[in-house]
């Protein structure tokens, strides 16, 4: 388990992939795209649907989380990270995967945007019917 330099994980969530990095530290940082988080996500509310897996697991133990994210959006792109962070604790320490579960994390989120039909505007919007 300690013998590793880093733990690492992919989470996914609509078209937003995270390549996550748990590297033991003696403090806890978190660098996005090489940004810090709280340059990335400006938003409360993202920071703490990535910061969720270790408040979950309420782990003592400190990590540099280091992440590269493409694709999808803001909200698409922390849920993301949230999957990838919450398996590389799990392959840091099986024991966590218990907690982890029945949070929620380690499921990837199938829900994905519905294709475009022909004939219609989008995937379920039509365009108005007239009589005449």
């Amino acid at each position: 388990m300690a013998d590793k330099q880093y733990f690492a994980a992919i989470g996914r969530r609509k078209n937003a992939t995270a390549q996550v990095r748990l590297t033991p530290d003696a403090k806890m940082t978190y660098v996005i795209n090489d940004r810090p988080l709280d340059d990335y996500f400006s938003v409360e509310e993202f920071q703490k649907v990535v910061r969720s897996p270790f408040t979950r697991v309420e782990t003592k133990d400190q990590f540099t989380v280091s992440v590269v994210v493409r694709g999808g959006g803001i909200s698409a792109q922390a849920d993301a990270i949230r999957h990838g962070i919450a398996r590389a604790l799990e392959e840091y320490n099986g024991e966590l995967r218990g907690a982890l579960k029945s949070a929620g994390y380690l499921k990837r989120d199938p829900r994905s945007k519905e294709r475009k039909k022909p004939g219609l505007r989008k995937a379920r919007k039509r365009p108005a019917w007239s009589k005449r």
